[in-house]
């Protein structure tokens, strides 16, 4: 029986087997036809067990982790910024820096697979809290319209009240949809607009405008994202039952 390996391809007896990653194509002696099947691939498997991935979603000391707790150190920074200092140009762009650092530390936890069940609730909290306390701090400083920040601020208790209240009643965690990021984002870029439209740079008018521009549709999104948390909540709720019934039975 002749014996043949040639990158990755083998060559075996009288079957002549022909392996791959992937596929294989089996010469029938009987009859020399070609069968085109799934491959039987001899290397070690690279799938994650569920002990590896549970070891993986404990980890706390992560980048992603540590960009957003100081997201949340750094919020108190920006508020003595912005009244200890009186400075609404550079409290803008601090505020700005901290809400693009929610993109980067997602990215981060994507691209090098650095998720985690801590980084999953403390990255929603540190957008919660920054939001909320930007907001407030900016609609105090008069730099935003009233009715802005009140909406704004509406939402983000809503959003807060029915997460504790799911939670208490039991339901599972519930993660943060793309819509909900894509609405956090744009408020984000649009509140260090109006900011920085207060402030004394030269280009001021320009950025009260971009905050205009921006606040629209990032309300839109960020109220289409609150009203689609009603449905996932409420299955939330039925998947936390029930998965405290079959613990209990």
């Amino acid at each position: 029986m002749n014996f043949l390996t040639h990158q990755g391809i083998g060559v075996i007896g009288s079957f002549d087997l022909i392996c791959s990653n992937e596929w294989q194509l089996k010469l029938s002696e009987s009859t020399y036809s070609l069968v085109l099947m799934p491959a039987v691939s001899a290397l070690p498997s690279t799938t994650r067990t569920d002990e590896q991935q549970a070891a993986r979603d404990k980890r706390v000391l992560t980048i992603p982790n540590v960009i957003s707790l100081v997201r949340l150190a750094l919020v108190p920074v920006f508020v003595w910024v912005l009244f200890g200092r009186n400075d609404r140009g550079t409290a803008s762009l601090l505020f700005g820096g901290l809400g693009a650092t929610d993109w980067v530390d997602g990215w981060i936890a994507r691209r090098f697979d650095q998720g985690s069940t801590f980084g999953k609730i403390i990255d929603p909290v540190a957008d919660r809290i920054l939001l909320g306390v930007g907001v407030l701090a900016i609609l105090i400083d008069g730099s935003v319209p009233r009715w802005i920040g009140v909406v704004v601020v509406a939402r983000e208790i809503l959003v807060s009240v029915g997460t504790l209240a799911l939670a208490a009643l039991g339901a599972k965690r519930i993660d943060v949809t793309w819509i909900g990021k894509c609405g956090t984002f744009g408020l984000m870029g649009a509140f260090p607009f109006f900011l920085a439209g207060k402030s004394d740079w030269a280009t001021r008018d320009w950025f009260r405008i971009a905050g205009w521009v921006w606040i629209i549709p990032s309300l839109v999104l960020s109220w289409w994202a609150a009203a689609g948390y009603l449905p996932i909540g409420r299955a939330a709720l039925r998947e936390g039952r029930a998965a405290r019934a079959l613990k209990g039975s």
